[in-house]
């Protein structure tokens, strides 16, 4: 069978799906459309340019001397420039406070002592926190982005995607790539492809999809990027997806032609959405590991701890009622005790939870079959597909 993926966000946590991906190729099936979001983003571009499961686990495992080359993805901001420095939020914010008792030409002094010294290497994730919208760099990630869209496949035959817009990217490998990212200028959920932003770089689809907000600093949309749905975007503020919904499957279920016009018709079986649970225990040993779950330094801090706290409490209230009302799509992934922002995961636990993706693949293929003997119910199935047309076009809407 063929099968149009939704993976949802997960950061970290998304190695995960090498194991369901493991799974799906073993039995045999085939990949149709791709619809990602966060880190789902990387797997569903990763697929769509062509990487086997051997390529992508080699890829998501990839160290250097320093490590997990995750780990570089929170880099340090800056160089800041002095136009940049000149015509920041900071400085404005400055000038507007006024000390009672110091003179106006002393307060202006030490307003650009200050300003400048925000932007100094010591203070350099605050400055970016207030100016570019993120406390880290994601210049590392785009980087490997770029050389991972380049690697040669297996039979030594160049890639070369890292430069393609959407639109070329559909062009060379004939596949239907959606990535998900959050317009903040224009309050709305984007959904990026070919039909949608076919002048912008697939690399910065996944750059924005993945940017979660204060964390990595957001994406400005650049004027030679095109338009977005025919709207000009050119100094949008682009962050990731999972801001708004980290797991829109109705897009791929819903048979709209408003919205099938933009994430192309289904040709494949069947939608499969793959859910990362953080309920469900990874192994049989899951209460030792869940004791001795190592914390990132990211989410070990209170700031980051109480962004990823709402984060994740503005997309769950509305990606709970689309699980819900499309509980026979998903497949649920273990995830339990592994953090998002977990970069420096050990050789153990990335095995795990490889292994655990494919196991509850495996159950949930074998359960499918078992119910495979009994007629399903047709009203549920109509309203459901009803429920997602309705949602689908709320999101696609200009």
């Amino acid at each position: 069978m063929q099968y149009d993926l939704v993976f949802e966000g997960g950061g970290a946590k998304g190695m995960v799906f090498v194991g369901a991906l493991q799974e799906l190729e073993a039995r045999g099936h085939t990949i149709g459309r791709l619809l990602g979001t966060s880190a789902g983003a990387i797997t569903a571009t990763f697929t769509a340019a062509g990487y086997s499961v051997p390529e992508m686990r080699a890829a998501l495992n990839e160290k250097d001397a320093n490590g997990p080359v995750f780990k570089q993805f929170l880099g340090r901001p800056g160089p800041f420039t002095r136009e940049e420095i000149e015509h920041s939020a900071t400085r404005a914010a400055l000038e507007a406070v006024n000390v009672p008792g110091v003179p106006e030409r002393l307060e202006a002094s030490l307003d650009r002592v200050l300003l400048y010294l925000l932007a100094r290497d010591q203070f350099a994730h605050v400055f970016s926190f207030i100016e570019r919208g993120g406390w880290f760099s994601a210049d590392a990630f785009l980087k490997w982005g770029q050389a991972k869209l380049d690697q040669a496949m297996p039979s030594g035959k160049a890639r070369g995607y890292s430069r393609l817009t959407f639109a070329e990217f559909h062009q060379a490998t004939g596949r239907e790539l959606s990535l998900v990212a959050a317009d903040t200028t224009d309050h709305r959920m984007l959904v990026l492809n070919h039909r949608t932003a076919p002048g912008l770089p697939v690399v910065w689809g996944m750059r924005m999809s993945m940017s979660l907000p204060f964390v990595w600093q957001e994406v400005i949309w650049q004027p030679e990027w095109g338009a977005y749905l025919g709207k000009p975007l050119a100094g949008h503020r682009v962050v990731d997806g999972g801001l708004l919904s980290n797991f829109p499957i109705e897009l791929f279920l819903s048979t709209d032609p408003h919205v099938t016009a933009i994430m192309g018709h289904r040709s494949s079986d069947g939608v499969l959405g793959l859910l990362i649970d953080e309920s469900m225990p990874v192994g049989p040993d899951d209460a030792a590991d869940l004791a001795a779950t190592p914390q990132s330094k990211l989410s070990a801090l209170p700031p980051a701890s109480r962004i990823l706290g709402l984060v994740d409490t503005a997309t769950q209230a509305h990606d709970k009622m689309v699980i819900e009302a499309f509980e026979q799509f998903v497949c649920r992934l273990p995830a339990r005790g592994y953090q998002t922002t977990e970069f420096d995961m050990t050789d153990a636990r990335r095995e795990a939870l490889v292994a655990a993706g494919q196991q509850a693949m495996a159950a949930y293929f074998s359960a499918g079959e078992l119910e495979g003997m009994v007629a399903p119910d047709v009203a549920e199935m109509e309203h459901a597909l009803r429920r997602a047309d309705k949602s689908a076009i709320r999101i696609l809407q200009p």
